[in-house]
């Protein structure tokens, strides 16, 4: 037990003093740090490589920055084409309800 006089107070402690500013403490928590960021780093690319060879060689385009590259450009259809797919389906619907209908007059 250690006792301070500092004025009219008494500090009395026990056991050792809790240390301020301490580089070598600051030092050895950085190094911990790094090394757990390591092993979370090295299960991220071994889980990476599973899934890389789950897809069996099949590779994602990869932007320069190391991003998955933007999907294509969807396409587009000619005014033509909009106009056999809507014909196609208007004929498909009205064929569904004259079924609609013939099974109502029979039910």
């Amino acid at each position: 037990m250690v006792a301070y006089v500092n004025f009219r107070h008494v500090i009395v402690t026990v056991g050792e003093f809790m240390a301020r500013h301490s580089n070598l403490d600051d030092t050895a928590t950085l190094q911990m740090a790094l090394v757990g960021y390591q092993i979370e780093k090295q299960k991220i690319e071994e889980t990476i490589h599973a899934i890389q060879a789950k897809l069996k060689g099949k590779r994602i385009p990869l932007s320069s920055d190391g991003a998955p590259a933007p999907a294509p450009a969807k396409r587009v259809l000619s005014a033509a084409a909009r106009k056999r797919i809507a014909m196609a389906q208007k004929k498909r619907w009205a064929e569904h309800r004259k079924r609609a209908a013939q099974a109502a007059k029979q039910g």
